[in-house]
């Protein structure tokens, strides 16, 4: 999930995009709104943290012109951004006034890491059309909070990355992501467009899903189009009586 935190407070941004990383997003920072533009321009982010109190504009405006603006618009495709507005406007009025200005939550200054994360968790499943913490894509079972994935109940052993590209598939089971797509949701601006570190990454976790009895494995490589994670047929037999 590629996420972009507007804030003017470089330490703030720092400590969150850091702490994001950890949990396994891909994360751009912008320190102004012109900044948050011309990122928004190019990327079609998954979710912003908006800070309010921006130097050389409201955070107010930027999520208006996110929700209205074509230009600012998502390439098609892909769902507009959710908008984690966080700022030390503390009044109800505020919180109101930024909730029909087009965020999706809202978080006051000062606050814990943990419950910023938990908000963006929850963000990300409001989007995937989920409503817990826990994934699951047939017998693969992922725990966004506890940052665990299991498949046929034995953990796996993932890096943050490997982690982040499967909490990404699992969200788009059965659909075709190309490298292009990939790269753009799951690595952030610092990534060479140029290597092959989606095909790397994604050939390290398909074998890390894989099982020896397996017919097929979970990640289908579709050649000239991309990856696909596929979803398990249901199982019609008959376990009736008769």
């Amino acid at each position: 999930m590629r996420i972009l935190v507007v804030e003017d407070e470089v330490e703030l941004a720092s400590a969150i995009a850091v702490g994001l990383r950890r949990e396994g997003y891909a994360v751009d920072v912008a320190h102004s709104v012109e900044e948050a533009v011309d990122r928004l321009l190019v990327t079609a982010y998954d979710l912003i943290t908006l800070d309010l109190n921006l130097p050389d504009g409201d955070g107010l405006d930027l999520a208006r012109r996110v929700r209205t603006d074509g230009d600012l618009a998502p390439v098609e495709g892909d769902q507009p951004p959710r908008i984690l507005m966080v700022t030390a406007r503390d009044e109800i009025g505020d919180r109101v006034l930024g909730l029909d200005e087009g965020a999706d939550d809202y978080l006051v200054k000062p606050f814990a890491f943990s419950e910023l994360s938990a908000r963006v968790r929850s963000l990300m499943r409001r989007a995937a059309g989920r409503s817990g913490a826990v994934m699951e894509v047939g017998d693969i079972v992922l725990d966004t909070a506890r940052f665990e994935a299991t498949r046929r109940g034995r953990l796996l052993d993932l890096t943050a990355k490997e982690f982040a590209l499967l909490r990404y598939f699992m969200t788009h089971p059965g659909e075709v992501l190309s490298q292009e797509h990939l790269l753009e949701h799951v690595w952030d601006e610092n990534a060479d467009p140029l290597t092959n570190t989606v095909r790397v990454t994604v050939g390290t976790l398909r074998r890390k899903l894989t099982r020896d009895d397996d017919p097929h494995p979970p990640i289908e490589t579709i050649i000239g189009a991309g990856y696909r994670l596929n979803v398990p047929e249901p199982d019609h037999r008959d376990t009736g009586d008769g």
